[in-house]
């Protein structure tokens, strides 16, 4: 709507299209590293690493932040690490999604470069690992168009599609079935969720995860309570924990395997007037760039290495720190690798 009622946008998107079009120089494809590697006991040992990439979360949101309500049974019951100081790339999926996987960090992140070279699943992939996008969003934004995806089809499954959207318990079964594959190859599978997009909250989980009544059953959001928008919100952070919580049930039975959630960005419910999100970063309210960020590794029966991970929990760190994590954790040793910027790196060693 901003677009159509405020002239000066037809300008600007022309003067853009022009200069991409017609004054930008052509990138070539920059390959970050030809020959990435498997390191240690990783080229013996197979591993097993689950990325879920989550949709519209706050990290505030979520009791195993410290929010007053209990919306992550299953993440705390579980024995997972919720990280609390986290911020995104960007306030929308198209920015956040290619820029956390992307080697740019927030600051000198440009779409048109980041998608001429390589990102992590590529130079994961190039080691020899394995990787699979599953996605039940949008689309993966670019970051999976050279390796291995299972595209959304809104019509999948009838008992969890309504022909537009699908639960994201979608993401189980695909899951399940990409486990019993290859199980000794090292590989990476990548969940892409719907989670908590708005403005159609109420549709994002099944009617038995209503835990707080009454919610908003309406995209016209603006027209719920306070309260009823707020309950359907929190709905959607129980059914995210609830995905969580199976992914880390199924890996219980796999060795060596991790599970890393991280969502794309926040959203806003009505704070200072302010709804869902695409706000300009430089203005954006914190709702909308503090994300949540979830951890569980088959080793956290050493107490140790679990101690270390709880303790880098309570440090800050975003979506730059991404990049680096995934190759830590898939055991890739890279020259386009950098240990310091590597969240679990500390524990390892």
């Amino acid at each position: 709507m901003v677009k159509y009622i405020i002239p000066y946008a037809f300008y600007d998107s022309a003067a853009k299209y022009v200069r991409n079009t017609y004054l930008y120089a052509e990138l070539p494809y920059r390959v970050l590293d030809e020959s990435p590697v498997l390191a240690g006991d990783a080229a013996v040992e197979p591993h097993t690493t689950v990325v879920v990439v989550g949709e519209t979360a706050r990290a505030d949101k979520f009791a195993s932040n410290g929010y007053y309500r209990q919306t992550t049974r299953n993440i705390e019951s579980l024995g997972a690490v919720s990280f609390s100081h986290v911020e995104s790339c960007g306030t929308a999926t198209a920015v956040s999604v290619p820029c956390m996987f992307s080697r740019l960090n927030r600051e000198e992140y440009e779409s048109r470069v980041a998608d001429k070279q390589d990102n992590a699943l590529d130079v994961i992939q190039r080691a020899g690992v394995n990787v699979t996008w599953i996605d039940n969003n949008s689309s993966c934004k670019g970051v999976c168009k050279r390796v291995e995806t299972i595209e959304f089809d809104p019509t999948r499954d009838p008992n969890l599609c309504n022909g537009e959207f699908c639960f994201d318990q979608i993401l189980l079964n695909e899951l399940r079935s990409e486990l019993q594959k290859k199980p000794d190859q090292n590989r990476i599978i990548v969940l892409h969720m719907i989670g908590s997009h708005g403005p159609t909250y109420y549709l994002r989980y099944p009617p038995e995860f209503a835990r707080f009544l009454p919610d908003c059953p309406s995209s016209d959001i603006q027209h719920c309570s306070e309260e009823q928008l707020i309950n359907t919100y929190d709905n959607t952070i129980v059914y995210t924990d609830y995905i969580i919580g199976q992914v880390i049930e199924m890996l219980s039975d796999v060795p060596d395997s991790s599970m890393l959630y991280v969502s794309d960005h926040g959203e806003s419910l009505g704070e200072n007037g302010i709804f869902l999100h695409g706000f300009p970063y430089s203005l954006a309210p914190e709702a909308q760039t503090h994300v949540p960020l979830v951890f569980w590794n088959s080793h956290f029966d050493n107490t140790q290495f679990k101690a270390c991970v709880e303790q880098r929990s309570q440090q800050p760190f975003s979506h730059d720190n991404l990049y680096d994590t995934l190759l830590g954790l898939t055991h890739i040793t890279s020259r386009s690798y950098q240990s310091d910027m590597d969240i679990f790196q500390a524990c390892r060693t």
